[in-house]
């Protein structure tokens, strides 16, 4: 069957990269000042990393109900079977839910995947998925897989600043206070679609080394039975500065040096919630 394997730019795929690979990408809508943009097709990471330094009144939205059909039709009518669309974890958005209820009528042909990821693991699903239709899987059976394997992966993000945590209530003004002439920083982690605490660290490098030894530990315990082959680590961030993208997937690189890091700006719609300057570790099981 011709499946059409489609995201959204949450995944950290571009339009662009989308196109050359065979993935549809819808953009993701951010708002500023109460004007909607759409995430590549009229903001850029430089215009949102502006943004968030001023201050300005950001927040996100799922696509639209209408956005995400009018791709669907179109596929379909450029002649593909069935249509798998990934979109990010309902546990932390409701565009899976309301692309779940959209997709009953289409009486099959579309299966929207829930496979709790987000950012570079949802990456991962992504091109999973597109393997998976190269060996022969309908959409129904891609469904089945990636979400079986939807607890195989882990994040984990430092903060460099806490100013759009005190924005979203998860912090109190005078907790961060404190936590800033301290010089502490949050780290955060992401498995299985739930955003929760995982530590705290004085200093970046000490939460740099934290994360790096949080995946260590994945890797010898969570992992330990699954072929270094079907494992991948990768790093992203919202750097200001490419220099410190390069250090930190070096950093990454030179402590994990059987896998081939990568390094990946994290999408405008990640980076509207925690602020410029954050880093995070990703590692996960895939299919390739």
């Amino acid at each position: 069957m011709n499946i059409a394997i489609m995201t959204d730019t949450n995944s950290g795929i571009s339009i662009e990269e989308g196109r050359e690979n065979g993935i549809h990408v819808l953009p993701m809508p951010i708002i500023i000042d109460g004007r909607t943009y759409l995430e590549e097709v009229e903001l850029t990471h430089a215009m949102l990393y502006q943004a968030l330094n001023e201050g300005k009144d950001i927040s996100t939205s799922q696509p639209s109900p209408a956005a995400v059909t009018e791709m669907w039709e179109q596929l379909l009518a450029d002649g593909y079977d069935q249509i798998v669309y990934i979109p990010m974890t309902s546990g932390l958005s409701g565009a899976c839910a309301t692309a779940s209820a959209l997709a009953l009528e289409y009486e099959g042909r579309v299966q929207v995947v829930d496979d709790r990821r987000i950012s570079l693991t949802l990456l991962n699903a992504v091109y999973d998925a597109k393997h998976l239709a190269a060996q022969g899987m309908d959409a129904v059976q891609i469904k089945a897989r990636l979400e079986a394997d939807a607890d195989q992966n882990d994040i984990y993000i430092t903060l460099h600043s806490l100013k759009r945590i005190i924005r979203t209530g998860r912090i109190t003004p005078a907790g961060a206070a404190i936590a800033a002439v301290l010089g502490i920083k949050p780290i955060l982690k992401i498995q299985g679609g739930k955003l929760d605490a995982f530590a705290k660290a004085r200093g970046m490098k000490n939460c740099e080394t934290l994360m790096i030894e949080a995946v260590k530990k994945d890797l010898a315990t969570k992992y330990a039975n699954v072929p270094q082959e079907k494992l991948k680590i990768s790093t992203a961030g919202t750097f200001e500065k490419e220099a410190d993208a390069q250090a930190w997937v070096a950093k990454v690189g030179a402590a994990f040096p059987a896998f081939q890091v990568q390094y990946r700006p994290l999408s405008c719609s990640i980076a509207c919630h925690i602020g410029t300057n954050t880093q995070g570790i990703a590692v996960g099981r895939v299919e390739r």
